[in-house]
């Protein structure tokens, strides 16, 4: 299933989680209230096959992860119709993942996703320039007999939508000057590819190829978090995809953040040092170049992985069928109040 981005192009001048426009090292602000927020969220997916489908084997990446920061309350899953077999089981980075079948013929197929979400800010623990510096992370990185292996090591190789290109180098360096430290430099990057390329709704397809992306300088949410994760790699670090929902709640005369009610993408660099406490975000620092952020309780965390390919929302193969409609559909709203349950209606 492709993946979803909002048709509004990005603003030059959005309300930041992080404001990138005061510099990397003051990137992130004391944030106004509200410090916790709850997200309810309503995903539903619509296939519509042109002939009856035989045989089906799915896998849905749906369920929010827990986090420290991230509490799932409620989450609902609907399948019409409904599965022959199905089981959950955690991806190999620890996403939670539906794998299910169908065995009977069908014309056709819909997911409807419902998650209720309490996020907690993490802003005030953020702390760019007491991270380590880039060179020193990318050293931790590298394999070296007798020493401690980093787990967040598998984030530095090359992946099928991420590959090795020598653009991706030459776009990260001017960033990296030595010594930097690692976060400051990561956001400052993250600036510069939101600033240098333009968000086009329809410009590109998943699979167009990442080379292409950087040659003509425009794409939508998941281009963009390629380009980050692979000009983060090609510097030697770890960085990762990472899947998701925005929630847009923009003051009066303030244009929507990129993103809303649609499923986004951003990436994250193993950064340690980066927070106070990395009980809250365990060392990987997120960043949003699509929208020129650093993410806090306005963004979901879905799944993360090597890249698209890992955390595609739904994917699957199928016997029968011919040719199909895809239509997806996606609502975030807020719910509650801070210490209050009450639920927003996402119907």
């Amino acid at each position: 299933m492709p993946g979803a981005c909002p048709a509004a192009p990005p603003p030059k001048a959005p309300v930041l989680a992080a404001d990138a426009r005061a510099g990397a090292a003051d990137a992130v602000a004391t944030p106004a209230e509200p410090v916790h927020l709850g997200l309810a969220v309503e995903h539903v997916t619509r296939y519509r096959y042109g002939s009856a489908v035989e045989l089906a084997h799915h896998v849905a990446w749906l369920r929010p992860r827990e986090e420290p920061w991230q509490q799932l309350r409620d989450f609902e899953l609907r399948i019409e119709p409904p599965p022959d077999h199905a089981r959950e089981a955690p991806d190999r980075h620890g996403n939670p993942r539906l794998l299910f079948s169908l065995a009977r013929p069908h014309d056709a197929l819909e997911v409807r996703a419902r998650s209720r979400v309490r996020l907690h800010s993490r802003a005030t623990a953020l702390q760019p320039g007491a991270s380590l510096p880039w060179e020193a992370v990318g050293q931790r990185l590298r394999y070296r007999a007798g020493w401690r292996w980093e787990p967040a090591v598998e984030f530095c190789a090359w992946s099928p939508f991420v590959p090795r290109l020598p653009a991706l180098r030459e776009l990260a360096a001017p960033s990296f000057t030595r010594g930097r430290p690692l976060a400051e430099a990561a956001i400052e990057l993250m600036q510069r590819i939101h600033d240098g390329f333009e968000y086009r709704s329809a410009s590109t397809q998943i699979d167009t190829p990442l080379a292409e992306v950087l040659a003509q300088r425009r794409g939508v949410c998941q281009d963009f978090a390629h380009v980050l994760v692979g000009a983060l790699r090609a510097m030697g670090l770890a960085a990762r995809y990472v899947s998701g929902y925005l929630l847009t709640r923009p003051p009066e005369g303030r244009p929507a953040l990129v993103g809303a009610d649609a499923s986004h993408a951003w990436a994250a660099v193993w950064c340690p040092g980066a927070y106070a406490d990395e009980g809250v975000n365990g060392a990987w620092l997120e960043l949003d170049p699509t929208n020129r952020i650093v993410p806090d309780i306005e963004h979901l965390r879905v799944a993360v992985g090597r890249d698209f390919g890992d955390v595609t929302p739904l994917r699957g193969v199928i016997r029968g069928g011919g040719t199909h409609a895809l239509d997806v559909r996606v609502h975030t709203v807020r719910w509650g109040r801070e210490g209050d349950e009450g639920a927003a209606d996402t119907a």
